[in-house]
């Protein structure tokens, strides 16, 4: 019997850890994404220079991501999370070398980028490996039967965090400027490997002079393209998000179509991410019962829709509405697909299927970053986003037409 009681599973004092943990460090994230796109796009007026950021990290973190998967289902977990978290403090604290020296006075905006482009490569490759351990860590902290409702309160965290890191990012920079804005994202990264550091550690199931590295990591990824609804799931999400990621053209909105400032643009940039947050809330408390499959094919076209229209829109509250409603759209998708996910893998290959779906999402997003950029390159900010809206309409109707075991999936 599947379990949907919220309260019961945060009554887990471990796994409370561990969200609170994960919120300090995707506000964090979340805040940086946004400095690194304002600053970068300020320091050389270049949409296609914002596309660069997301390939400066998809590359080592996708690069890395199979071994990522190996070493985590094969080594103790809490102490890789907390590597890798002390590593993000050191790679970002970096920038503050840029931030704080007038180095406009040696170097011009684009030769600055170039070291931002630097860190955040170095960043790429510790996400790769901070990725997967979180979610990895869920099911044996709580149990099976809560499992469902743990995967959707972790992505309630998520998206809270990630709220409230795009507007506090954006109101930061509007009043107190990148560098100081930097110094409170490696606050805040410190605040969460403490919380990592109440977590049980999580020893592997495997001797490490028993397993090859090239079988460990094919396995992982021959169990996803045997299970039909993850790799239909990861495909939507892979595809799907890499043509319609309009989120990063909103510097480039915000600045020169909607003249909404550093203050709008922070609102502006957290406006999928508040749709996001109210629906998953919900979904917290009233689950999706049953046809779990259908309505992500459908909610993924409607995103695709929602991108359209913010693309159009010539009006900064309609194309926050439009948004919002493409986050919520995106928020029931995320939640279907992470359940998939954790319920259709064993324990024992957690770590690698997590590393798979990583690199999907990873593809999705900053490749989905450089995307944006090339295209706004190449047609123009607006017909960019919505060309990018439209192939993600395209790619919904292919899945459900080539997947009918996703289309017919139920929890």
């Amino acid at each position: 019997m599947i379990s949907f009681t919220p309260l019961k599973t945060l009554q887990n004092v471990e796994f409370r850890n561990l969200l609170t943990g994960r919120f300090f460090i995707v506000l964090a994230f979340r805040m940086l994404a946004t400095l690194l796109g304002w600053w970068v796009y300020q320091l050389t007026k270049d949409p296609f220079s914002i596309g660069l950021i997301g390939l400066s990290e998809v590359i080592p973190a996708v690069s890395c991501a199979l071994y990522a998967g190996h070493v985590i289902d094969m080594n103790e977990k809490k102490r890789l999370l907390l590597i890798c978290n002390y590593a993000y403090i050191f790679l970002i604290g970096l920038l503050l070398i840029p931030a704080f020296f007038n180095v406009e006075m040696h170097f011009n905006g684009h030769e600055i980028t170039y070291f931002i482009y630097g860190v955040i490569f170095f960043t790429g490759i510790a996400r790769a490996f901070i990725g997967p351990i979180v979610p990895s860590m869920i099911p044996k902290i709580v149990k099976k039967e809560n499992l469902p409702n743990a995967v959707t309160l972790n992505q309630a965290t998520f998206l809270i965090s990630s709220v409230c890191g795009h507007a506090a990012g954006g109101l930061l920079i509007g009043y107190f400027g990148v560098k100081y804005t930097l110094i409170v994202i490696i606050s805040l990264i410190f605040i969460a490997s403490l919380f990592f550091w109440q977590l049980k550690q999580q020893h592997s199931e495997y001797k490490k002079e028993d397993v090859n590295v090239v079988e460990s990591m094919r396995e992982g990824i021959s169990y996803i393209f045997r299970t039909k609804e993850i790799l239909g799931a990861l495909c939507l999400d892979m595809f799907a998000v890499l043509f319609g990621g309009a989120v990063a053209m909103i510097p480039v909105f915000a600045t020169d179509i909607l003249d909404a400032g550093a203050e709008g643009f922070g609102l502006l940039n957290a406006a999928s991410d508040i749709g996001s947050m109210c629906v998953i809330t919900l979904l917290a408390l009233v689950p999706l019962r049953k046809n779990q499959g259908k309505i992500l094919l459908v909610v993924v076209a409607g995103f695709g829709l929602c991108i359209i229209g913010f693309g159009l829109s010539k009006m900064y509250w309609l194309s926050f509405i439009f948004l919002v409603m493409s986050g919520m759209l995106d928020g029931i998708s995320v939640v279907i697909r992470g359940t998939i996910v954790q319920l259709k893998t064993p324990d024992h290959i957690r770590g690698r299927v997590l590393s798979v779906n990583s690199i999907f999402i990873m593809s999705s997003n900053e490749m989905g970053q450089f995307e944006s950029g090339l295209m706004a390159k190449l047609l123009g900010v607006v017909r960019s986003v919505v060309f990018g809206g439209s192939m993600t309409v395209l790619v919904a109707i292919l899945v459900a037409s080539t997947n009918p075991k996703l289309r017919k999936m139920n929890y």
